[in-house]
């Protein structure tokens, strides 16, 4: 299963195993059990430290459990973790093999103080690219704690589950037997939501931290890239970021990089944060801004307030917060998100597997994710507002050539229907005629672009009537000391390689507000 270079690499990487471990499988009769044993005494045959026993103790199977030898871990994969899992299968065995985590002491120490029985659940889909960092955070935990144990669930192969706990999104954490988390969140925010007093002790340290030179706000290319430039004056430089690559992170595949031909968006995303770690930038993930205060007078200090009531001072600000995606704003979006109203063909395409879903969208997003889904699902429905798809002409080639694919234009909808539990349709108004039709499905995937993350900056700094930050070409916004960079501005073009430049201009351009001072 593995090729030669892949086995070499992972050599290298269970050199670093301490303890030993022991992958212990449940299996059944079926292929993807026969498959899963294959890959199991593959990793074995790598390392002296690693054995493979099949034990069969497990109801889901195919599963397998990684043992650290003398206990004290319940870590299980009821799956065969191949696609974006298998790093996080590759990180699983390191760290039960007492190989040392990346993440901040303080993180570690707030998991292993837990005092409480922690039993996770995570539904996951193995082309989903949401799902491993939160499958990997859990793991961490599972890893770290005695009290905590977790079992991430390939939803393709317990189809049975995934519709007796009516799962339509991934990731799905479910705590005890109880629904947890759905989508994405950092080891931060599960531990928040595990602590309830740990926001205010996070708070006040924050708080107390001395003031920036420049602060960033924003981990997505613009970010990383102003982050890696302000570091690199030998200035003190600090970033805050809700998750460090933003929409890079959805991102399925990136072939328009130059220099690189290709690569996936969580590739991408942990390479800008190991390039910003190399400058010893103060990085806090999983934080959120709630408001801007600029300097008062030329040589003040200006204020970011976060969600959580930490107040963090810089001389100079880079707003680089990004977009996320436009919603529809119709009844029955927000009521169903989650249960069958969906945002990422990528991640939860798999979970409506023969099932009817429409797409709402007709430009180059839309109707990529009619093409993806279009493989995946018994009949797409694509509904476009104009009255006519906007996605370039090869895309609308290859869509209209799908047998299962019907092209609805000039249409309005108007809500999405469900029972309560999850989506059964949705309606629409024909633009032309005037008439409302329903139609029967089983989800609906909004694909309408993208919407600056910018609420929180109302009257801090001009904004366009697009919600955009105004700019100029120092990428200098209207408040002094303020920059701004990538996608929340009104800098057309919305593409990683022109983010990063942009943040890089930002950068340097807060240096040259700091030396002028």
């Amino acid at each position: 299963m593995l090729d030669a270079n892949l086995k070499s690499q992972l050599q290298g990487l269970f050199a670093r195993i301490a303890t030993p471990i022991t992958l212990a499988a449940s299996l059944d009769d079926g292929a993807k059990s026969a498959e899963l044993a294959e890959l199991c005494q593959e990793i074995a045959s790598l390392s002296d430290k690693i054995s493979y026993v099949r034990r069969d103790d497990d109801a889901r199977r195919p599963s397998f459990a990684i043992e650290r030898d003398g206990g004290g871990v319940s870590l299980r994969f009821a799956a065969v973790p191949g696609g974006h899992e298998f790093n996080s299968f590759v990180l699983a065995l390191l760290h039960v093999g007492g190989h040392p985590p990346k993440e901040a002491e303080e993180t570690l120490e707030r998991v292993k103080a837990l005092d409480g029985d922690y039993r996770f659940e995570t539904y996951f889909s193995l082309t989903c690219q949401s799902c491993p960092e939160v499958v990997q955070a859990l793991d961490l935990m599972a890893a770290l704690n005695p009290r905590v144990s977790h079992v991430a669930i390939d939803g393709a192969l317990f189809p049975r589950e995934v519709e007796e706990r009516q799962i339509m999104a991934v990731p799905s954490v479910f705590l005890n037997g109880e629904p947890f988390q759905h989508g994405r969140a950092t080891l931060e925010q599960i531990l928040d939501k595990l602590d309830a007093g740990a926001g205010e002790k996070q708070a006040a340290t924050l708080s107390a931290k001395a003031p920036y030179d420049v602060l960033i706000v924003g981990g997505g290319p613009a970010g990383a890239a102003a982050a890696v430039y302000a570091a690199r004056k030998g200035v003190r430089t600090g970033i805050v970021a809700e998750r460090f690559g933003g929409q890079v992170q959805d991102t399925a595949g990136i072939e328009n990089f130059i220099s690189v031909p290709h690569t996936e968006g969580p590739e991408m995303a942990a390479a800008l944060q190991r390039h910003v770690a190399e400058y010893g930038v103060d990085v806090m993930n999983g934080q959120i801004a709630a408001a801007l205060v600029p300097a008062s007078e030329p040589g003040a200090l200006a204020e970011l307030r976060l969600v959580n009531g930490a107040v963090l001072r810089s001389k100079t600000i880079v707003l680089a917060p990004g977009a996320r995606w436009r919603r529809i704003n119709v009844p029955g979006e927000t009521e169903y998100m989650t249960k069958g109203v969906a945002y990422c063909p990528h991640c939860d395409g798999p979970l409506f597997k023969g099932k009817r879903v429409a797409v709402i969208g007709g430009g180059n997003s839309g109707v990529e994710a009619a093409i993806d889904l279009a493989g995946l699902t018994a009949h797409v429905t694509l509904i476009e507002y104009d009255s006519k798809l906007r996605a370039d002409g090869i895309l609308q080639d290859k869509l209209r050539s799908l047998p299962n694919v019907e092209i609805i234009v000039s249409a309005q909808t108007t809500e999405i229907r469900g029972d309560g539990a999850k989506v059964t349709g949705l309606s629409y108004r024909d633009r032309e005629s005037g008439d409302t039709r329903d139609i029967t499905l089983d989800g609906v995937f909004v694909q309408i672009g993208l919407l600056p993350s910018t609420e929180w900056l109302k009257g801090a700094v001009t904004l366009s009537r697009f919600g955009e930050i105004e700019i100029d070409r120092r990428c200098a916004t209207s408040a002094p000391g303020v920059f701004a960079a990538g996608d929340a501005t009104i800098v057309p073009y919305k593409q990683i390689v022109i983010a990063m430049g942009e943040g890089a201009t930002a950068a340097l351009s807060a240096f040259d507000h700091l030396v002028r001072m």
